[in-house]
C-alpha cells in the first residue's frame, strides 16, 4: 500500500557528499521504487528566520519560506529526519525548523478556555529519526541514554501526535570504510521500500 512520505534532511552543511544526504537519498529510491510518493525538504538550501518570542510562536505566521514544509509535514503520512548529531542532539538549524513548523494550529492546538489537554494535531502519522554520529551509537544510547533523540521524540513528536517514531542510529561515521557506509547506504534503502 503506497505511503505519502517527506525526508528532511537536518544537516546545516550543503555538501552533497555528506553521508545525511546519501542516506536520505537511499531511503527516498528506495520508497519511490516501492511505489510511495515521496516529498523532500532539505534545510540547508532554506534561508529562514529564528523564533525569538513566545508571541511570534503563538500568534505569528510561519514564515513564507516554510510554509510548503509545514503544509508537506500536514500532508505526510510518514517523515523521516536524517541529521548528525551535535553536542548530544540535533544541530540547532533543525531545532529552529521545528519550531517554525510544530506550531499552535498546524501541529497542535491549546485547549479551550474551559481547560483540558492541548489537542494533537499531527495524529495518525509515524516517523523515523536517522541520526549520524562520531562516538559509537552504542555508547550513545547506554552512557548518554540517547538523551537528544529521547528528548525530540517526547517533547517534539509525541507532542504533536506523531507516532510510532522508530530510530537508526550510525556511529562512529568519520573512520566508517567504503564497505560499511554501503551497507548503511542499503538497509536505508530497504526501509525506504518498506516506508519505515
Amino acid at each position: 500500500m503506497s505511503r505519502r512520505i517527506l525526508i528532511v534532511v537536518g544537516h546545516p552543511d550543503p555538501s552533497p557528499d555528506r553521508l545525511c544526504r546519501g542516506l536520505a537519498r537511499a531511503y527516498g529510491e528506495g520508497a519511490e521504487k516501492a511505489g510511495h510518493v515521496v516529498r523532500r525538504v532539505d534545510l540547508a538550501a532554506i534561508d529562514f528566520p529564528m523564533l525569538r518570542t513566545m508571541q511570534e510562536f503563538e500568534h505569528g505566521s510561519i514564515p513564507d519560506e516554510l510554509k510548503g514544509a509545514a503544509e508537506a509535514i500536514v500532508w505526510a503520512e510518514h517523515i523521516v529526519f536524517v541529521f548528525p548529531l551535535w553536542l548530544g542532539t540535533m544541530p540547532a538549524r533543525l531545532k529552529s525548523f521545528l519550531e517554525q513548523v510544530m506550531r499552535p494550529g498546524t501541529a497542535f492546538a491549546y485547549p479551550d478556555k474551559g481547560g483540558g489537554f492541548t489537542k494533537t494535531l499531527l495524529r495518525g502519522r509515524s516517523a523515523r529519526v536517522v541520526v549520524t554520529m562520531g562516538m559509537p551509537s552504542v555508547v550513545y544510547r547506554l552512557w548518554f541514554l540517547g538523551h537528544g533523540i529521547a528528548g525530540m521524540k517526547r517533547s517534539i513528536l509525541h507532542f504533536v501526535g506523531i507516532s510510532p517514531v522508530r530510530e537508526t542510529l550510525f556511529g562512529m561515521v568519520a573512520g566508517a570504510s567504503d564497505a560499511t557506509r554501503a551497507k548503511w547506504i542499503s538497509q536505508m534503502h530497504k526501509l525506504g521500500e518498506r516506508a519505515r
